[in-house]
């Protein structure tokens, strides 16, 4: 949780000093045989633990074969590792890997590589599901020097919507928010004032796409946009969507979400007894922030780039993610036009009033966007940025992010899946070997259409 100034709004939707509740799953794969999964049923009965879902699907790696997907009841280490010596134990497994929101806790395969400790993260977009009531501030609960804290209407107000958020499945409707004139009163404060200042200020991307949402979104100061219309405008720009949440989810849970180009929303509104002052991301934040950007293909790009190197990093390693996002995402500047202009992208500025505006003057230090100074540059989060990073464009962004994620220590490469999507872990031979014969037929594809050129 952040705290911000009068004149400026929220830029971060995300709080590190809680931890999530433990969870781990299963992986393997067997040879197709009859009785095969009552064979490795019985070896996680021998382990003497339950199973909370199971999944299969065809085998990528084993012909003909499947690939499980075990949700288990572990509370310990000592659990898990009992659970993968049982499995392997199976002679038709040939693969068995497990992952698990406890600390170090280990990815144990069948083949060479040994063990790596390997966190818990999503592999199908159904799991974003699992973050659904694990925020860890606002919400329906206010602090006690949120301006609403001391407000029964709106607190009773607030609960209403993150009820919403909190039911929400994925493949179910977007709920869809009746907001009250008060609500909407706010709303056309915030609007028409940022309004007139982004066309000083914000980078051609965000003014390309926002009169985009004011025709197909019903952007306007007279009324508060619903998150169904505007995913559903995202998805056939870029593939992005838009989820409720209740309020701040872990920084792993949010950029993790990322990956599976999903943007976590609120719904809520600031209290309207002071429109220009919010303690935490609401709906203008995200709306008028952050949106707009994720219809643009390049920055789409970049968003998930961070995302996909979130799953199963290292703790150390999703801290310095996360500032990453901090200094692009939310306070990031980038150069424009053949004199390098600098306008500005990141959604905290664009979503704030003062700070938009201070950070175009010479008084704070502008520095080329460098992942691996950038992400760990200390940053404070009650007042305005000292040091703001400046990057070429969203491309050579995201190229110096690629470069800058290689140097992790993930034993393990990932890719997304838009057709299931879905996660695909690159861990083997035969899995890499699968992901170069599609990128093959890419490239007669592409080699195909410029002969016809």
């Amino acid at each position: 949780m952040m705290r911000v100034n009068s004149s400026q709004n929220t830029g971060t939707h995300y709080d590190a000093m809680n931890m999530r509740q433990q969870r781990t799953t299963l992986f393997f794969t067997v040879q197709d045989k009859v009785g095969a999964l009552d064979e490795c049923l019985g070896a996680l009965r021998k382990a003497e633990v339950s199973m909370t879902r199971i999944e299969s699907r065809p085998s990528k790696s084993v012909d003909p074969g499947y690939d499980f997907f075990v949700d288990i009841s572990a509370e310990t280490k000592e659990v898990v590792q009992r659970v993968v010596v049982e499995i392997k134990k199976v002679d038709i497994v040939k693969d068995v890997r497990c992952v698990s929101s406890m600390d170090a806790v280990v990815e144990v395969a069948s083949h060479p590589s040994g063990e790596q400790p390997v966190p818990w993260f999503p592999r199908k977009i159904s799991d974003l599901d699992t973050f659904a009531e694990k925020v860890l501030e606002m919400g329906e609960e206010l602090s006690s020097d949120h301006p609403g804290a001391k407000d029964p209407v709106y607190r009773k107000r607030r609960l209403e919507i993150v009820q919403k958020a909190k039911q929400y499945r994925t493949g179910q409707p977007l709920p869809r928010i009746e907001y009250t004139d008060q609500e909407k009163e706010t709303w056309r404060q915030v609007y028409t004032r940022l309004r007139a200042m982004h066309p000083d200020y914000a980078c051609r991307e965000f003014l390309h796409v926002f009169p985009l949402l004011e025709q197909n979104c019903g952007y306007g100061p007279d009324d508060i946009p619903q998150i169904d219309d505007i995913s559903r405008f995202l998805k056939d720009c870029t593939g992005f969507t838009l989820r409720p949440i209740m309020g701040l989810l872990t920084p792993r849970d949010f950029l993790n979400s990322l990956a599976f180009r999903v943007f976590h929303s609120t719904q809520y509104i600031r209290h309207h007894s002071d429109p220009y002052y919010t303690p935490e991301p609401d709906c203008c934040h995200e709306l008028l922030g952050h949106v707009p950007l994720f219809a643009d293909p390049n920055f789409a790009e970049l968003a998930q780039e961070v995302g996909l190197a979130s799953l199963g990093a290292s703790d150390e390693d999703i801290e310095k993610l996360a500032t990453i996002f901090w200094f692009t995402a939310e306070f990031g500047l980038c150069k424009e036009g053949a004199a390098g202009a600098v306008r500005a992208y990141g959604a905290g500025l664009l979503s704030s009033f003062g700070e938009l505006e201070y950070a175009l003057t010479e008084s704070p230090e502008k520095r080329s966007f460098d992942p691996s100074q950038t992400s760990v540059q200390k940053y404070p989060i009650t007042q305005y940025q000292p040091i703001y990073f400046v990057a070429e464009s969203f491309r050579d962004a995201t190229a110096k992010l690629r470069e800058f994620n290689a140097t992790m220590r993930r034993p393990f490469q990932v890719r997304y899946n838009p057709y299931t999507q879905s996660v695909e872990v690159l861990d083997s031979k035969d899995k890499v070997q699968h992901f170069a014969r599609s990128i093959r037929n890419e490239m007669q594809l592409l080699a195909t259409a410029l002969e016809q050129i």
